[in-house]
């Protein structure tokens, strides 16, 4: 039996249950919207919003980002931006609490009068919000960070829609959750839609390129990191329509680097059809020059479900990757050594 076709040896090589944590996405995301809805806002008259995080965390600002009909910005570093006002909700999100760049951004937003929000399972970020009497959603999930993206996203859409950044998102998030729920359900081992099995089998011994345009961008970014932490493999992500001012120049040169490579096109309908265009040119120019490429087609009516629904398959054929890697999905050594190093330079 083939390895991915075995739910018995997937669950004897993810002593983590990374895969499970997946499956349970849609389900995390529907238990914390439900929460996030609960949480005090006392902030009007908002014009965006910067969301301050490294990660998921971060990844969960751009899908907002994507959907948001005000301003988002998310800061991957140490500083707030300097052209942030009292009209600017800042978000300080990282599930640790512990994030120094986050941390580092969230004691400059302290010193100025704009208003904050923060999103964190306890942890320092904590503290400081608690000391300021600061509105803080708290985390009530426990595992890898990457894995509690419904905790990251469903917050910051509901603080966005509390804070009058967003229309009502009701019927957007019913829509998303139960596609979600679907997929996840579908994808999963032993599941009757091989779509994500079969895209890990195609990553394997690749180089990947995730590609994709508008709300699918974040989702492109995402599938990256997954492939780098859950199936510790190189990967990449490039947006449509900028990939066709600068990346199509590359497909040749090295020829080795073209025969590995892999080009992920994730789409949906409803694009810009500009942007439909692209996709199938880009795809053209990327076979002419021997360069292998597999489209993904996001099920979904909303943006919002096209998005989940996406990261479901992308998040299963991730962790599915690590399995055909013989890698455990979970762990993330690289990542805790770095961190190590980092403390002894104390800033």
């Amino acid at each position: 039996m083939d390895l991915l076709d075995d739910p018995q040896a997937l669950g004897a090589r993810d002593p983590g249950g990374m895969l499970q944590a997946i499956l349970d996405l849609p389900a995390q995301c529907r238990r914390a919207w439900q929460e996030a809805l609960a949480l005090h806002l006392p902030y009007k008259g908002l014009e965006g919003m910067v969301v301050l995080g490294m990660g998921g965390s971060a990844i969960a600002a751009d899908y907002l980002a994507a959907i948001c009909q005000r301003p988002v910005v998310a800061v991957r570093g140490y500083h707030l931006p300097p052209w942030v006002d009292e009209t600017t909700l800042v978000v300080a999100s990282s599930y640790s609490g512990q994030t120094e760049e986050t941390i580092s951004a969230f004691q400059e937003a302290l010193a100025s009068p704009v208003p904050k929000v923060v999103i964190t399972s306890g942890g320092h970020l904590l503290s400081l919000a608690q000391e300021h009497g600061i509105p803080a959603f708290v985390i009530s999930y426990k595992g890898q960070p990457r894995a509690a993206l419904g905790y990251s996203l469903m917050p910051l859409l509901a603080i966005a829609q509390k804070a009058g950044l967003l229309d009502d998102l009701g019927p957007q998030v019913e829509e998303a959750l139960t596609l979600a729920e679907r997929e996840a359900k579908a994808l999963g081992p032993g599941g009757p839609d091989p779509r994500a099995r079969d895209l890990a089998r195609r990553l394997h011994g690749r180089l990947p390129a995730a590609y994709a345009a508008q709300h699918l961008v974040p989702v492109a970014r995402r599938f990256k990191t997954q492939l780098n932490e859950n199936a510790k493999a190189w990967a990449f992500f490039e947006e449509l329509p900028e990939a066709d001012h600068n990346a199509v120049l590359a497909y040749r040169i090295p020829q080795a680097v073209a025969r590995l490579a892999l080009l992920v096109f994730i789409r949906a309908e409803g694009l810009h059809p500009r942007v439909e265009l692209r996709y199938r040119l880009t795809r053209r120019l990327a076979e002419e020059a021997g360069v292998e490429t597999i489209e993904l087609t996001a099920p979904g009516t909303s943006p919002l479900a096209q998005m989940l629904s996406a990261t479901v398959l992308c998040d299963l054929a991730s962790c599915y990757l690590s399995f055909l890697n013989d890698v455990d999905p979970t762990p993330v050594p690289e990542i805790d050594r770095l961190k190590s190093w980092m403390a002894q330079y104390p800033q």
